[in-house]
């Protein structure tokens, strides 16, 4: 028996031909496309489509949605945000649905959707700002100042982004003392009993390092089902999970109802976090908060220390 579950095929062609896939490949870490990429101080940025939901995060932060004209599906906070016109999903993302709205502009982090639709958007000659992303501390205020510039803001992101700085600094010294840090498994899903869960190179695995514990996974990148042999050798003293609302109770009782769990420190002290999935996940503005309050529920009274 293997170490890690078979990782599930997906039906590429049939997903790219109807869809199109969206913008979540527009440049992924390895630089996939270019398309009409702008480094700098967008030439238009009167009408904005934002891709990715700490983009969309920053430029309310910024107080510059003013400029915004649509934004993916992910970009839900603030709820201001939720007005604007949805383009897709991210990963999804038909070029009918952005250029619907005619915009001048397009901001999207990293990672962002395949060749076959920046292609169609490239002939239309709409400017891209690709924002990198690579869900570490640093990250984030170099994607407050990467919007900035690109609205012509730069004051207005450097006082954010040194603000976002001294907060993120201020999580790591509450976590620089505690000498048994935390194994965590973020569980993704659950469906049917096979738990989905993140690897290294993921937001997960950042925001748990942030908050001064280890990712409990760190043989495969991404995410990945784990058979009950994979759980069990991970040893995580923490279970983190995205919630999704509902009977939290009752969510737990399923998960703790998988023996594999069960028998894990977590399953046994029934340490399971939930918080919510763009706030853990999002590596935007409210990132150090969301650090702050999962070392919290880890380590509790050890913090600061």
């Amino acid at each position: 028996m293997t170490m890690f579950a078979k990782r599930q095929s997906k039906p590429a062609r049939l997903y790219l031909a109807v869809s199109l896939a969206g913008l979540m490949a527009l440049l992924t870490p390895n630089g996939m496309a270019s398309a009409e990429e702008v480094t700098g101080r967008l030439p238009d940025a009167s009408r904005v489509v934002s891709i990715g939901d700490s983009i969309t995060e920053i430029i309310y932060a910024l107080g510059e949605e003013g400029h915004l004209v649509g934004r993916d599906q992910t970009s839900t906070y603030p709820q201001a945000a939720q007005k604007l016109p949805d383009v897709g999903y991210m990963r999804a993302l038909s070029p009918e649905g952005v250029l619907s709205i005619n915009p001048t502009a397009i901001i999207a982090v990293e990672g962002s959707g395949p060749k076959e639709t920046i292609d169609v958007l490239k002939k239309a000659s709409i400017p891209f700002v690709f924002v990198p992303e690579d869900y570490t501390g640093k990250s984030i205020p170099a994607k407050i100042r990467a919007v900035g510039t690109a609205l012509g803001v730069d004051e207005k992101a450097e006082k954010l982004a040194s603000q976002i700085e001294k907060d993120l600094q201020a999580a790591e010294d509450a976590t620089k003392n505690i000498k048994n840090r935390k194994r965590v498994l973020f569980v993704l899903s659950a469906q049917g009993g096979k738990i989905m869960a993140s690897g290294t190179r993921t937001a997960a695995n950042g925001i748990i390092a942030l908050a001064g514990a280890d990712n409990a996974i760190t043989e495969y990148p991404g995410y990945k089902p784990l058979t009950d042999e994979a759980i069990i050798t991970a040893k995580p003293d923490v279970i983190l999970v995205m919630d999704r609302g509902g009977d939290h109770s009752s969510n737990n009782a399923d998960l703790l109802a998988n023996a594999a769990i069960a028998a894990t420190p977590a399953g046994k002290d029934k340490k399971i976090i939930r918080m919510g999935g763009q706030y853990l996940l999002g590596f935007g503005p409210r990132a150090p908060k969301a650090i702050h309050e999962l070392a919290q529920a880890m380590y509790g009274n050890e913090l600061g220390k």
